[in-house]
């Protein structure tokens, strides 16, 4: 499923127009990423927590010439699916 068809199946299940589904999940999606750029955990109870990880700078090797490099410490977003979403899936 892309965002096409996310949208698609919003408005379907909402009611909406699908000009009014694409701004709410617009809206929902630029929230998730506002409240994480500032460093916050955005928890949705049943459906999973989206939260930031730190990546610590280390070491690696370039594959193909061998040489060593440095990887900066970077942070990374991270989703972990909540019981809700798990059941579901699992068709419990």
């Amino acid at each position: 499923m892309n965002k096409a068809d996310l949208v698609s199946r919003v408005a379907e299940l909402s009611g909406l127009t699908k000009a009014d589904s694409e701004k709410a999940v617009d809206g929902v999606f630029e929230a998730i990423t506002a409240a994480l750029k500032g460093g916050d955990e955005v928890r949705l109870v049943g459906f999973g927590s989206f939260s930031v990880a730190t990546r610590a700078a280390s070491e690696g090797r370039n594959p193909r010439t061998g040489e060593k490099i440095q990887i900066p410490a970077s942070k990374q977003p991270k989703f972990s699916a909540g019981k809700g979403l798990k059941e579901a899936v699992n068709g419990k």
